[in-house]
């Protein structure tokens, strides 16, 4: 890729629980970067409700996504947090920056390792190809979850402050992702002020990540918030895939 500067984009939880509006996010996408030129998190279960391969639909419209050039990633296995975690820290991230869906925050490694499996089992049935990477909900890893994803080779992972590669143990892009809260009046307020905020300062960053979620949907505000984003941050940077910096080594790469 020429242009070193980059823009990442990115559906979350991506199920057949959320059809309607990650089609709607999915035709936004396409409307400002093109078609194809974003990642989709897919969950496989969610909040074990909404398996994926029941819906033959949903996994028929998953492939046609991924035949366009759609990154795949396994988005956990129920983005549910089932944990009791242990230590002020994880509790705090557990209470405080997840509503209650940070589900590999307090797995052990054996157990992250099992969902991890599963997912990827399911995910790369439905899409009919090996997925990207893996992502955990909430962007939110134990310990465990951290040496499970190396252990089971996963070429992708991010979370709120970075791009690494597991199968690596190398970091590929650091700085925060862009992303929209809609659960509160207060979030959602919050999220479009950051966003603005990071129209205006992440323009000398080499990699730049944008995430969208399902909820995004139900406000307009949001939506709007999202497009200027994309239209402001996309100036001068290549619409990238997550691929693009395993390919190009990463920024100033470096062991985890």
């Amino acid at each position: 890729m020429r242009n070193s500067r980059r823009l990442l984009l990115s559906i979350h939880d991506v199920s057949p629980r959320f059809s309607a509006p990650v089609e709607t996010l999915a035709g936004i996408l396409a409307e400002e970067v093109g078609a194809g030129r974003f990642a989709m998190l897919v969950v496989p279960d969610f909040w074990n409700e909404a398996p994926l391969l029941a819906d033959r639909a949903f996994v028929a419209r998953l492939r046609s996504w991924a035949a366009l050039g759609v990154e795949m990633f396994v988005h956990g296995w129920c983005h549910r947090d089932e944990s009791r975690h242990r230590g002020a820290i994880a509790r705090v991230k557990a209470r405080h920056m997840t509503a209650g869906e940070g589900e590999f925050l307090g797995l052990s490694r054996e157990e992250a390792m099992e969902r991890m499996r599963r997912g990827r089992d399911v995910v790369e049935q439905a899409i009919g190809r090996p997925v990207a990477g893996f992502i955990a909900p909430a962007w939110l890893y134990g310990p465990g979850a951290i040496e499970a994803a190396g252990a089971l080779g996963f070429d992708l992972a991010e979370d709120h402050m970075k791009v690494w590669s597991p199968a690596r143990s190398r970091v590929l892009a650091r700085g925060p992702v862009v992303t929209w809260a809609s659960r509160t009046p207060m979030r959602a307020a919050s999220s479009i002020a950051f966003a603005a905020l990071a129209r205006r300062t992440l323009g000398p960053m080499a990699t730049v990540r944008i995430a969208l979620h399902p909820g995004d949907v139900s406000d307009p505000r949001l939506i709007e918030s999202a497009r200027r984003t994309i239209r402001r941050l996309a100036r001068g940077r290549a619409i990238a895939r997550y691929r693009d910096l395993i390919d190009a080594g990463g920024e100033n790469p470096r062991h985890l």
